[in-house]
């Protein structure tokens, strides 16, 4: 039975509408709902079948206030022209599809059959309207329940309103229409740009420099905190006060200033030969090239072995022997092809007097450019050394300066200076404990007893050496008795070779000596053996006059000598 409704198939609800053709038909005739404006557009109600049951709606499901005041109430629907049909249902209640407007929302759910006498309005959408304008609040419930207002009638069905008295629905009831409504985005702050294939497109550019920078700017600030912990010794490390001031020159008469005087003149010899080498020490004596020191300094060298002489700015040259004698312990060496040597000045050993500081210079234990002080200890002391040989020959008499400045091996043929940097002395010799003796195969070292030839004495002989490559000996002309145990020095009654002790025609048979005579002093100066009478006597010079006394059959004699001459070997 034809009811008066389209037999054409009905759109589904919230179809989403074909590419191309509009979301929305208006319809043939327009109602008088429709011509109140677009912003006044009455909502449709929802068609109910025909056999759909009608119920009463219950008062408290009516939201009083929602239909304009002198709306008639509808009688019966007219059946509705045959027109298109929009692909959904406007919806009269305005209700957004679970959360808001938008395509992308999911099916709305059932709806059921509209009751007869009207529909429970729902609260209005706390957020925006279908237009995409915010929903004004909804009026307050009546206390009291009325009878429930007619519904405006569906767009599409003719009104049966008086046309005097049109429609105003209100501005709750906006018709909604997802399709064809201007939007509004939800999001009203600016997001990223999306890419080619839809997504957001990530700045990393600018992140990436940001750390970057930040890295570099840490780095160099934490490299600076770590130089100056590294050179600090750290953040909360002590550091104590000190003298910042220009420690400046040092008094000439200092050891430092002594020191600096004299060390460009000191040299360090290294010496080698066919079965020993040996280390020891000299100073330069002209600008030629002369070099004195120590004879047993330069004898592992022998007639072929070799000579390096190493100058205190570490210049090195080679150095030949230009005389030695083992009676004195002396040797002069000389280098060739060196300029700007700095002769060590010579002081005056007869000056010097017990108490006078005095600096010793030299290569202890191949430690060269060492400077050790102390003072003059005593003068005088007679002294022997070498006696390696056996025969005497290598035994060297000694009139020596005794001095605490510590001398020890290598520090041999270096000088003993003054406080003017004058050279008093030769260090050659030094007292050792027994343990450390040499001839108990130990290398003795200083227990504050050195011993230095005097200046005075190695002059002469340097002077000897250079001119002639010998020096000479004084010598009285008589034969000693070693062995002899009393005090003084007694006068042998044969000779080495089994003649008479006193040599014939010499200095001691013009003044009288004869065998078996002990001496006893020389200038007034007591002796107490024979070696102390050689040294004596090697203290002076050939020619010079000396004052004997003697003692001859218990009884005291005294004369006096010229000391004749001998050929060192």
């Amino acid at each position: 039975m034809d009811d008066g409704k389209t037999t054409e198939p009905k759109a589904k609800w919230w179809s989403r509408p074909t590419p191309g053709r509009s979301t929305r038909t208006a319809p043939q005739e327009p109602s008088p709902v429709e011509d109140a404006g677009p912003a006044a557009a009455a909502p449709a109600l929802s068609e109910a079948p025909q056999d759909a049951p009608h119920h009463d709606a219950a008062p408290e499901d009516v939201t009083p206030g929602t239909l304009a005041p002198g709306t008639p109430a509808l009688q019966a629907a007219a059946p509705a022209p045959q027109a298109a049909q929009p692909l959904h249902e406007p919806d009269q209640y305005s209700t957004p599809p679970y959360g808001g407007p938008g395509p992308w929302a999911p099916a709305p759910p059932v709806q059921r059959p509209t009751p007869a006498h009207g529909t429970p309005v729902p609260p209005p959408y706390a957020g925006t309207n279908g237009a995409g304008t915010t929903a004004p609040p909804a009026p307050a419930p009546a206390p009291a329940f009325q009878a429930p207002p007619p519904l405006p009638p569906h767009p599409q069905i003719p009104a049966q309103a008086t046309p005097s008295q049109p429609h105003h629905p209100s501005p709750q009831w906006v018709q909604y229409d997802p399709w064809g409504a201007p939007r509004q985005p939800l999001i009203t702050q600016p997001g990223p740009p999306l890419g080619p294939d839809g997504r957001r497109k990530k700045r990393r550019g600018p992140v990436l420099i940001g750390a970057l920078l930040l890295a570099l700017v840490a780095g160099g600030i934490g490299g600076g905190i770590g130089a100056y912990i590294e050179r600090n010794g750290g953040l909360t490390q002590i550091e104590l006060p000190q003298d910042e001031r220009n420690g400046g020159g040092r008094a000439p008469d200092s050891v430092a200033g002594i020191a600096a005087s004299a060390l460009p003149s000191v040299v360090t010899l290294h010496v080698s030969g066919t079965t020993e080498s040996g280390t020891g020490t000299g100073f330069v004596l002209d600008d030629q090239g002369h070099i004195l020191t120590n004879n047993h300094v330069v004898a592992p060298a022998g007639s072929s072995g070799e000579i390096t002489v190493t100058f205190s700015g570490g210049e090195t040259a080679s150095a030949e022997i230009i005389g030695k004698d083992s009676g004195y312990d002396l040797a002069v060496v000389k280098v060739s092809g060196v300029s700007g040597l700095k002769p060590l000045p010579l002081g005056n050993s007869d000056n010097v007097q017990v108490g006078d500081p005095v600096v010793a210079i030299g290569a202890p234990f191949d430690l060269s450019n060492t400077v050790t002080s102390g003072i003059i200890s005593a003068k005088d002391r007679p002294i022997t050394a070498g006696g390696e040989k056996g025969d005497g020959s290598d035994v060297s008499y000694v009139d020596a300066l005794q001095t605490d400045a510590p001398i020890n091996p290598g520090n041999s043929g270096g000088p003993l200076v003054d406080t003017d940097a004058h050279v008093i002395g030769i260090n050659s010799a030094i007292r050792a404990a027994d343990s450390g003796s040499a001839t108990e195969g130990g290398q003795a070292g200083s227990i504050g007893l050195g011993f230095a030839i005097p200046i005075n004495q190695g002059k002469r002989v340097a002077e000897e050496l250079i001119n002639t490559g010998k020096a000479t000996h004084p010598v009285i002309g008589v034969s000693l008795d070693m062995k002899y145990t009393g005090d003084g020095a007694k006068v042998g009654p044969k000779g080495a070779d089994g003649k008479s002790s006193v040599t014939a025609g010499g200095p001691g048979a013009k003044a009288g000596i004869r065998p078996g005579d002990v001496i006893t002093e020389v200038d007034g100066r007591r002796v107490h053996s024979g070696e102390e009478l050689i040294v004596k006597i090697r203290a002076h010079r050939p020619g010079d006059r000396l004052k004997l006394t003697l003692t001859r059959g218990g009884k005291d004699l005294s004369m006096t000598l010229t000391l004749g001459s001998a050929t060192g070997t």
